[in-house]
Order: C-alpha cells, then sequence, then structure tokens
C-alpha cells in the first residue's frame, strides 16, 4: 500500500516515461515529487496542477538532487540518452554519470526503494551500442546498492513508431523486422501502471528484473492495423539496404533485431497480474495514439532516432 506520508520522487517527469509514472502513482494515491528543469514550463505545470510537487533542478547538479530526493519513499530513475540524439546533447558518458550518481544519492538519502528503466536490448553481453551499453553500466551499479531495487527493460515504445522516418506519410511503413519476425512493444501509459504496480509491493519485487511490453506484433499485424487506422493501404517494408548503408546507427540497431536483442521477451502472464489493463497496438491506435498516427500521416521527414 502507499505510504501517504511520504512522496515518491520522479526523474523525467515532463518526458514520456516519467510523465507515464507521475501519472499512474498520482492515481494510485502517492504523492509524487516532480524533478524538473524549470517549474515554469508549460508540461511542468501541468503536472502541479494534478498534484505534484515540483522539485527544480538538473542531473548535473548533484545539490539539487540530493535536495529534491530529501524524506522521499521511492525514487523513479530514468534518464537522457545520447540515443534521443541533439535534443539533450548527453554522451553516454554523462548518462552513466547521471544514473550512478542518482542511485549512490537515493542510498544516502534513506530511500526505501528505487526503480531504474533501462531497456530490453540489454543483457548479459554488450550490444555495442553506446546508449544501451551505458544503461548495462547503470544497471550494474544499481544491483550492489544496499536498497531494494528494481529494474525495468521496456520495449520499443509504440510512440516510438509514429516518428517521422517510417514512411507513413508516404502510405508505407518502413521498419526492423523481417516478415517472420514478431516483436514486442510498449504503449508508454503501461510503464506507469508497472511502476505503479512496483512501488505498492517492494518485498515481492525487490531485486527483480522485469522486461516491460504490451503487445507483440507481427508485420501482418502491422500492415492490416495500420492499413485500418488509416483508412488507405500501408503496406510494410522492412529498411532496404541502401537506407541502411547510409545510416550505421540504424543499421546496428537492424542488427540487434535480426539477434534478437530488441524483439522482447517480457512475460505477458505475469504484466497482466501487475496491470491487467495492458494496451494492445489496436487499442493504442485507436486511443491514445490516435493524436499521434494523424500526424505522422502527413509529417514527411527523415530518420531522427539517433546519437549526437
Amino acid at each position: 500500500m502507499p505510504n501517504h506520508k511520504q512522496p515518491i520522487l520522479v526523474f523525467g517527469a515532463t518526458g514520456q516515461q516519467g510523465g507515464s509514472v507521475a501519472s499512474a502513482l498520482l492515481k494510485e494515491g502517492w504523492p509524487v515529487r516532480a524533478f524538473v528543469r524549470s517549474v515554469h514550463a508549460l508540461k511542468s505545470t501541468a503536472l502541479r496542477e494534478v498534484g505534484a510537487e515540483l522539485m527544480q533542478g538538473n542531473l548535473a547538479d548533484v545539490c539539487s538532487i540530493r535536495s529534491a530526493m530529501r524524506g522521499v519513499h521511492g525514487v523513479f530513475s530514468v534518464q537522457p540518452s545520447s540515443g534521443q540524439g541533439a535534443l539533450y546533447g548527453v554522451s553516454d558518458e554523462d548518462e552513466v554519470r547521471f544514473g550512478t550518481t542518482i542511485a549512490d544519492i537515493a542510498v544516502e538519502s534513506g530511500v526505501r526503494h528505487l526503480v531504474y528503466s533501462s531497456s530490453n536490448a540489454v543483457g548479459d553481453e554488450p550490444t555495442g551500442m553506446g546508449h544501451f551499453d551505458s544503461k548495462a553500466c547503470i544497471e550494474a551499479h544499481v544491483r550492489t546498492l544496499p536498497i531494494a531495487t528494481s529494474i525495468i527493460r521496456p520495449a520499443a515504445f509504440m510512440e516510438m513508431l509514429m516518428m517521422p522516418g517510417f514512411g507513413l506519410d508516404k502510405g508505407c511503413f518502413n521498419f526492423f523486422m523481417r516478415p517472420d519476425q514478431p516483436m514486442q512493444l510498449v504503449a508508454v501509459e503501461d510503464i506507469g501502471r508497472i511502476v505503479a504496480a512496483l512501488f505498492a509491493d517492494p518485498l515481492r519485487f525487490e531485486g527483480s528484473i522485469i522486461e516491460i511490453a504490451s503487445d507483440v506484433v507481427t508485420v501482418q499485424d502491422l500492415e492490416e492495423l495500420l492499413t485500418q487506422a488509416a483508412g488507405k493501404p500501408i503496406s510494410y517494408s522492412r529498411f532496404s539496404s541502401e537506407v541502411l548503408a547510409a545510416n550505421p546507427f540504424l543499421a546496428k540497431l537492424t542488427d540487434l533485431v535480426d539477434e534478437g536483442r530488441l524483439t522482447g521477451y517480457a512475460n505477458f502472464e505475469e504484466l497482466r497480474r501487475m496491470n491487467p489493463r495492458l494496451m494492445s497496438f489496436r487499442c493504442w491506435l485507436s486511443g491514445c495514439g490516435r493524436e499521434a498516427f494523424e500526424v505522422a500521416l502527413g509529417a514527411a521527414g527523415a530518420w531522427r532516432y539517433g546519437p549526437t
């Protein structure tokens, strides 16, 4: 049950994952403390309006992290990465430093439960991609902490499929999967619900590493669902060899899909016990993802996911 006297501190609260976690925790009755760069930004004020306490700071300012963490019950830790491109200007070394600093201050501050968000690409062997292997470094550090910790490894976001560069504006959809290869996806909203379940039962989930997904889709599923949602034919094709040759970052991600590192191994039976309302890709397209899909249908542009 929530400890109503002590809040959960949420990093990345104005982003996708942190925003989902903050919303889910508030709905479950947790006091939420949101770590934000500006208390006056629109997303920050929206958080305040729904009941979150705002704590201004930045990940490079250790004092602001300590101040925000004072007196909290739990911490949700997620950091920007080099894979998000120039939007954040974060290096792999920055990400590791931010993640390990948050973990260490959690111990120092007497936090009872730390939940760290990683990636389902992380495993026993390095991927060779800095923004995944940085998360493996943070995971390794988190597992050494003398407090209760849980690690989540989300699958590819459904929201990511709506980025420019996948071809929806041209009546097609280009992606990583081979025709014979299913892939797990997660709706960002479900990440928040799963994290809320972790905080609600720390003894059960202490030391756990949980892959998170909402649905598994095939190439045929993508064609059918995107076509139905668009009201016109959307054909699927894998990224061409020319595209991959011109974009080494994209090519390496495709290799990881081929290796099974990004296709996902989430246990849906376990996840549904934690969150009975897991969102299928069909439901996401017709619900909270509809607006993003409609924007993507008319949004020309190049692939923009990649390192700084």
